[in-house]
């Protein structure tokens, strides 16, 4: 994970160095050689992928001169977006998500949570089967992904019972592989502990426009980011919406700069019209190198 962006670019290998010396341990080479098992501990996941989405982004500034009209990340993917705006400083991002994911993994007993993805029915119906198969327990919609893709998050037994109800609706709905209920209430011990962790680390007014996902608008606001980072961890992400925004902001080219193309996808079904790429490694940079230049 980022190793061929870490060879191919001396501004990424220092990121990486850079997210070594804040964490007194050696991510990097986690990243670079595993073992995946301990890699994907959410721990160890959170700055991870951080880490490899700011080196992707420091690398496509210096090698196309990018300048984005605007910037949003998807859940932990935000807090990636507050550094490539100046708005956070990438040390304590990388020390915060560290927290973020023990506070996370820690905030529910293994296997009492789960999250299951939707396609095919309505925000409103969605929310009607949460309510409905929830029976005294929490369940409620985690990511509103476009496309049609809801996903919702609270305890196993209330999971598993929106599932039945909403394959009797014949929707496609499918438990995740998560290793917790995110960004739904029962995150709110982690929230609370992400808050003490934030209460001191500095929040600058962004340089290049930041829509968070909590509101699906633009924040402006150092003291706001901060806040929307801690109520983030327990609401949902509403990612039609803000692509939609950024589209509204005069958006042409979107680009989903970390690991993975999930989000390109979305993107696509969200917005046809925007071109959508991918620079989340080596490849995906030179790529975009060659249409932003």
């Amino acid at each position: 994970m980022g190793r061929d962006l870490a060879e191919a670019f001396p501004v990424a290998r220092r990121t990486f160095a850079e997210a070594d010396e804040h964490l007194g341990y050696a991510l990097s080479r986690l990243c670079f050689e595993g073992p995946a098992e301990t890699l994907e501990l959410t721990e160890h996941a959170q700055p991870a992928i951080l880490t490899t989405s700011v080196a992707a982004y420091r690398a496509l500034v210096e090698v196309t001169g990018l300048v984005p009209r605007a910037l949003a990340g998807h859940s932990l993917g935000e807090w990636s977006a507050l550094v490539a705006s100046g708005a956070l400083d990438f040390g304590e991002a990388v020390r915060g998500v560290r927290a973020r994911g023990r506070l996370m993994q820690s905030a529910v007993p293994v296997g009492a949570g789960a999250m299951a993805a939707v396609m095919g029915l309505e925000a409103e119906v969605v929310a009607a089967l949460c309510a409905e198969a929830a029976t005294g327990e929490v369940l409620a919609p985690a990511n509103f992904n476009g496309g049609g893709q809801i996903v919702v998050a609270g305890h196993a037994g209330a999971v598993e019972r929106f599932i039945a109800l909403a394959a009797a609706r014949r929707a496609r709905v499918k438990r995740l592989a998560v290793s917790a209920p995110f960004h739904c209430p029962l995150m709110e011990p982690a929230a609370r502990g992400l808050r003490e962790v934030l209460a001191d680390v500095r929040f600058r007014e962004p340089t290049i426009p930041i829509v968070t996902t909590v509101e699906a608008r633009l924040v402006g606001s150092g003291a706001e980011l901060r806040e929307l980072l801690v109520r983030q961890v327990t609401a949902p992400v509403r990612w039609e919406e803000t692509v939609r925004v950024l589209v509204a902001l005069g958006a042409e080219v979107a680009l989903e700069v970390g690991p993975g193309t999930t989000l390109a996808g979305l993107a696509r079904r969200i917005a046809p019209g925007l071109r959508v790429l991918t620079a989340g490694d080596g490849a995906g940079v030179a790529q975009a190198r060659e249409v932003l230049a």
